[in-house]
């Protein structure tokens, strides 16, 4: 049994990868900032699980037809989720004020329609950024190609950034050098921060059949190790380019480094522990968001054993012995990083889609 204060102790913040109007206005998220949650995580399929079914929103959308008969669903779901981000953030500012801004963060994503365009991502996260207009706001920005390029400007510009959907520790590099010349182009790098959102049970999952399909016993032997293999291959990449010359110059002026931030943590295969990834990812200077019935599992029956740095010397082994399967790690990688960019864009649509309807159903009901 481990408390979210426990994980804290052993230096890794627990974000919530939930968010909704319910928990935001009944004290749920007040109670588990209590308990020791430290941020606030959201995304375009966390927004229509929660926009789209029962009735919390229907008063604000009611609000929204009443000022404009013609309101877009688009225009619909950004004021929606602005309010949502801006409560989030009130309830967290505590946090980031006694943490002098390390933590206590909600984060919001850009459109997942502008993962591979620099500058679209650019320009609505300065939108994003003025409209919610709390200090403690990460705007997510997809870790593609094109999001080096905006991951570099937006922290030059002082706006906190979350990068996500990272599967390779190649790109993972590449993000953390991007965050590095953001710094050196912002007057006060102090102020600004951002996390890598390093994503993990989604390497098992598409590794796993493949293992399977191969079914000899070192394939067997292999069977949900790649994903935790990956991740301290990433976690070793963070502590040797924060040692480097270039960010040790900007933490010098005051910059705070880029945490890695573990995602995708649940279990998705019913033989392991539903704590598998979370004890296995537990470390110093880290974060790990996790969904609502992750959070209660980890408070259960985790273990706070910092596990994140054991068997480091086997991390590289595991990795050369599924390339010698015909398992190219980066491969898998980048398949997941472009089927992730996918299935946001297509929770973005439903989400559109479904809170159009909303909307007539809305209007209908009260013959608006």
């Amino acid at each position: 049994m481990a408390s979210m204060r426990q994980f804290l102790e052993r230096g890794q913040s627990l974000w919530l990868d939930y968010v909704d109007r319910s928990l935001l206005t009944r004290g749920g998220l007040e109670r588990l900032v209590d308990e020791g949650l430290r941020g606030v995580t959201s995304n375009p399929t966390i927004f229509h699980q929660a926009m789209t079914s029962g009735s919390d929103y229907d008063d604000v959308i009611l609000d929204l037809i009443q000022a404009d008969h013609e309101v877009s669903p688009e225009t619909l779901y950004e004021w929606l989720a602005v309010q949502d981000i801006q409560m989030a953030a009130d309830i967290l500012q505590p946090v980031y004020a006694k943490t002098a801004g390390s933590d206590g963060f909600v984060s919001l994503e850009v459109s997942p329609h502008l993962a591979h365009d620099a500058s679209g991502t650019i320009e609505q996260a300065r939108h994003l950024w003025k409209a919610v207009h709390r200090d403690n706001l990460m705007i997510k920005v997809p870790g593609t190609e094109a999001g080096l390029e905006a991951i570099e400007a937006l922290i030059a510009e002082g706006i906190n950034v979350n990068v996500t959907l990272l599967f390779s520790v190649a790109r993972y590099e590449a993000v953390f050098r991007a965050f590095i010349r953001g710094l050196e182009q912002n007057d006060r790098p102090r102020d600004v921060a951002s996390v890598a959102s390093f994503f993990v049970s989604r390497i098992d999952g598409a590794i796993d059949p493949r293992l399977d399909e191969i079914a000899t016993r070192e394939a067997q032997s292999l069977r949900s190790q790649a994903a935790i293999a990956n991740a301290r291959l990433a976690y070793q990449a963070f502590e040797r380019l924060r040692a480097e010359r270039a960010f040790a110059a900007q933490a010098r002026r005051g910059a705070r480094v880029q945490r890695p931030l573990w995602a995708s943590t649940s279990t998705k295969d019913p033989s392991l522990s539903d704590v598998y990834y979370v004890e296995a990812l537990l470390g110093p200077d880290t974060v790990n968001t996790v969904p609502p019935k992750t959070l209660d599992a980890l408070v259960e029956h985790a273990s706070d054993h910092p596990h994140l740095v054991d068997g480091v010397e086997t991390v590289q082994t595991t990795l050369d012995r599924l390339a010698g399967l015909g398992i190219d790690i980066e491969t898998v990688a980048a398949d997941l990083e472009a089927d992730g960019v996918a299935k946001f864009a297509a929770s973005h649509e439903a989400l559109l889609a479904d809170l159009a309807r909303k909307t007539t159903e809305v209007t209908e009901r009260y013959a608006v």
